[in-house]
């Protein structure tokens, strides 16, 4: 589909009569491919083979030494496949609940520094909570400047 040839496509599980795909994305020869998950054998493999970035667990059960082992089993399957490692974005989902508030702005903030210090250049947030509106302002209060202070 990102491709010229708007023909049939018949596949395993798949069968299309046209493989249109309008608009064609901005970037060529296709839209960056972020792969999600923290399966060692299976997820990173296919990270280090297809994809361009990897967007790995973080939280209450998944802290900086855990994304550390991950991002290092990433680097292998990347030797193996032949894949420049630096080029794949590395980024994180955050899940669990935030405390958002003063001190716990600037705790998250702390915390998302031990991230980068590993090569994670974007963090993913989900509100968390009954009240998504409050939690995106408690990162626009509290997160956002001790981020910027860092």
């Amino acid at each position: 589909m990102w491709s010229d040839d708007v023909g049939p496509y018949e596949g395993k599980h798949y069968r299309l009569a046209a493989t249109v795909n309008s608009p064609q994305p901005l970037s060529q020869p296709h839209p960056p491919i972020m792969i999600g998950g923290s399966g060692e054998r299976k997820t990173l493999r296919l990270v280090a083979k297809y994809g361009d970035a990897a967007n790995l667990f973080a939280g209450p059960n998944a802290g900086p030494d855990v994304v550390k082992a991950k991002l290092d089993v990433l680097s292998r399957h990347c030797d193996r496949e032949g894949t420049d490692y630096d080029r794949i974005r590395k980024t994180i989902l955050v899940v669990g609940p935030l405390h958002l508030d003063s001190p716990g702005g600037k705790e998250f903030a702390e915390e998302m520094a031990r991230y980068a210090d590993l090569g994670v250049q974007e963090v993913h947030v989900m509100p968390f909570g009954p009240d998504p509106v409050e939690f995106v302002r408690g990162l626009g209060a509290h997160v956002i400047p001790a981020v910027t202070n860092t």
